[in-house]
């Protein structure tokens, strides 16, 4: 069971939440290899872990391999993290305009460069480095087979995909079948399923129909960070607990709240968790006015004051199953000029090593 890293997500905070409803990789948030080289000050509050964090997952967002190399080896000689997962499959425009997330694993040789020189600078200190992506640019240009390959060959533990294109971002269905394809072309190393994982349910037809290695939860866990519960209830073959009363979701929102006071202090925290609300509260009765006062939530008092308007007693509704989060619609990717000219083109797009983390 794998968090993915999700930007404004899944910091400190949000991670230790869902650690202590079971075991599993929590993936801090994305962050840009060349903030961490140059040690901005805002990534290196990113990248904070909890003491009794591990493994340390770090996701690292680049398009240059020296850079890359140089951030790996950063994170070895500092010991800042176990694990370095690395992204592709962003498909925001901020992002693919530049060459970098999900439009990067067009250029085969590209690729695998930042790849190898992640491994590389990882291998001494047996630190295992994965490797995210999705299906391809958009349905004329397919990208997953080929990614899987190159990571492999360059020395990956792991890879993941997000089974849709970029071009498709977080609408329509995954494409499940395209894990079964890439588990076929991969045979060395897992491979780990994402997309459209709501439930435990969802996650064991993954695996069988697919026959991945394990399942990567996004949006399904926003407001629900007791899926993993779910979750390593179902892959250990016993009855999947109930869905929380809202006494007790109210309890998890205020221990939310609480952990990202410490990451945070109060105020910044607050204004952090007002995006969380709908979330959390997703098909419960509360009823329009609490749940606006909710998402302008400002303080620790106030937070209690609202918990403590909700009826402890209301069940999960069946109605909070499924899709959260953004889905948005079906957009063209944005590349850069002449990026589908050459797929073995190995330069590094101009430009692309932006400082921003996230996305």
């Amino acid at each position: 069971m794998v968090l993915a890293p999700m930007a404004g997500i899944t910091n400190v905070a949000f991670r230790r939440l869902c650690r202590q409803y079971g075991a599993g990789l929590y993936v801090c948030e994305m962050i840009t290899s060349r903030a961490l080289v140059e040690r901005d000050a805002t990534t290196m509050h990113m990248i904070t872990f909890d003491p009794t964090e591990h493994p340390r997952s770090m996701q690292l967002y680049g398009v240059d391999p020296v850079t890359m190399g140089k951030a790996v080896q950063m994170v070895v000689d500092e010991n800042l993290a176990d694990h370095v997962d690395m992204n592709f499959g962003c498909p925001v425009p901020k992002v693919t305009r530049k060459g970098g997330g999900s439009a990067l694993p067009y250029k085969r040789r590209l690729f695998a460069e930042i790849v190898r020189a992640a491994v590389r600078a990882a291998e001494p200190a047996g630190i295992p480095v994965t490797v995210k992506f999705r299906v391809g640019i958009d349905d004329e240009h397919i990208t997953y087979l080929d990614a899987g390959r190159i990571a492999e060959a360059e020395g990956a533990a792991a890879v993941a995909l997000h089974a849709r294109t970029a071009a498709q971002r977080y609408s329509g269905k995954a494409d499940w079948s395209a894990i079964a394809r890439l588990k076929e072309a991969v045979a060395s190393i897992p491979v780990l399923g994402n997309g459209d994982i709501f439930s435990a349910d969802d996650a064991l037809r993954m695996v069988a129909e697919t026959g991945c290695d394990g399942v990567v939860v996004g949006r399904g866990c926003l407001g629900r960070p007791w899926l993993f519960r779910d979750l390593q209830a179902a892959f250990a073959g016993t009855p999947v607990p109930a869905g929380p009363r809202l006494g007790e979701v109210a309890r998890v929102l205020r221990r939310h709240a609480e952990l990202l006071v410490e990451h945070y202090g109060e105020q910044k925290a607050l204004r952090d968790l007002r995006k969380h609300m709908a979330w959390y509260l997703m098909g419960f009765p509360v009823g329009s006015q609490l749940r606006q006062r909710f998402g302008l939530v400002s303080s620790l008092a106030e937070l209690d004051d609202l918990l403590g308007a909700l009826d402890p007693d209301v069940p999960f509704p069946s109605d909070a199953e499924g899709p959260r989060g953004r889905q948005g619609s079906p957009a063209k990717v944005v590349l850069p000029e002449g990026w589908l000219d050459d797929p073995d083109d190995a330069s590094v797009p101009a430009g692309a090593e932006v400082m921003h983390s996230g996305g």
